[in-house]
């Protein structure tokens, strides 16, 4: 019986569905771990720990590196091309659909803004505030500072937003797969 290739149980089309099914799935988890994580950094102050260290007489007990054991960056940026790659392929995989296409345009926008701000706090701020070797005085650290929790505000509620429009998505496709 010859059935159409979407309909053949060894057609790889059924593996490939699956995998466009999965794509939001690990771009929310993504986002839902950019989100938490960095939701933390900012309740228990973890720029004001990590910057605490420095004290020009006594020596310099920051980070060595961006990576070092105990840095924000090296829990959380990982997760930043997952959440980007997985939306991004979500997108491209649904572009034919107008309801994914449009919450995945907006996740997709969102998660944009949150890497633009990623990086912009890791190489202008995060560096100058926990790695040693970069000199600030009191008043520049209380600057940074200023800058990293209203900057991580803004990538919160930007992970926050991608988050919800990948559950508009994963929503919408649940319903119509009932």
């Amino acid at each position: 019986m010859n059935l159409p290739a979407s309909q053949r149980v060894d057609s790889p089309a059924p593996r490939r569905s699956s995998l466009v099914a999965v794509l939001p799935t690990i771009g929310q988890l993504a986002c839902a771990h950019g989100f938490f994580g960095n939701l933390y950094e900012a309740i228990v102050r973890v720029p004001h720990r990590l910057s605490a260290d420095y004290d020009a007489i006594d020596g310099d007990q920051r980070l060595p590196s961006l990576f070092s054991q105990g840095s924000p960056v090296r829990y959380y940026v990982p997760g930043v091309p997952i959440s980007v790659g997985a939306t991004f392929a979500a997108l491209l995989t649904r572009r034919r659909d107008r309801h994914d296409r449009r919450w995945l345009g907006a996740a997709a926008a969102a998660l944009a803004v949150s890497s633009a701000l990623t990086g912009y706090l890791i190489r202008n701020v995060n560096i100058k505030l926990f790695v040693v070797g970069h000199p600030i005085t009191g008043s520049e650290r209380d600057r940074l500072l200023r800058t990293w929790y209203r900057l991580n505000t803004i990538r919160v509620v930007s992970l926050g937003a991608a988050w919800a429009a990948i559950e508009k998505v994963r929503v919408a496709n649940a319903a119509e797969e009932e």
